[in-house]
């Protein structure tokens, strides 16, 4: 699944590329390490690919040109992923690198862009830190506003699972809407034929939930 999508988002990004620079690092193929991070991380919490643009271009005050390993850009905010290789970011830094890569970081600031740097080794050895990440990051952005045609405590639900951003049991919603445990069953069960929200634990009984991130960055 990751495979065929991932092809089809690359080979979309190609097609839909003006400038040639960009076009070009493109079609070289995106790094190894940024790579593994949609295979092992994105693709698995958000399912999709939507409002994500790899080796995005943006200027410098020096009026040259660099490159964003993944730029997230959505109803006029800015994010930037970036993936750092232990060997290239942290062994081999030398001073001049170290001071561009502290000059990079401050511009992207400077122009209001969220910036989130990912260590590699990170997204091999700690792939649920990683994930945590991910969904704070993408919390910045994701709208707030619930269907008109939820009933009330659906709503709540949804507002509720927005704030945590985190798998949570029908025992704590109960808990935060005051109802009954198999009140809260059966309303994460019709969120879940919905859509909005999804099963993210267990298997013959649903244990945890979670809020359905790719839904509501389209909303």
């Amino acid at each position: 699944m990751f495979k065929e999508q991932y092809e089809m988002w690359m080979q979309k990004q190609i097609d839909q590329e003006k400038n040639h620079r960009r076009r070009e690092l493109l079609q070289k193929g995106l790094s190894h390490g940024t790579v593994e991070l949609l295979r092992l991380i994105w693709f698995p919490l958000v399912g999709n690919f939507d409002y994500l643009y790899p080796e995005w271009e943006v200027r410098d005050y020096s009026n040259g040109y660099r490159y964003l390993d993944l730029a997230f850009l959505t109803e006029g905010v800015k994010g930037d992923i970036e993936i750092h290789d232990y060997r290239s970011h942290a062994r081999d830094l030398d001073t001049r690198r170290f001071k561009d890569l502290c000059r990079r970081q401050s511009l992207l600031s400077l122009d209001d862009w969220v910036y989130l740097p990912i260590a590699y080794l990170s997204i091999r050895e700690e792939p649920e830190f990683c994930k945590q990440l991910i969904l704070s990051f993408l919390g910045k952005f994701i709208s707030f506003e619930t269907d008109a045609k939820l009933s009330c405590l659906e709503a709540e639900t949804i507002r509720y699972a927005r704030r945590l951003l985190r798998p949570f049991t029908p025992m704590e919603l109960a808990s935060h809407l005051h109802v009954t445990d198999r009140y809260a069953r059966q309303l994460l069960h019709g969120l879940v034929e919905g859509t909005h929200v999804v099963v993210a634990g267990g298997n013959k009984r649903y244990r945890t939930y979670q809020l359905n991130i790719g839904r509501s960055l389209r909303n």
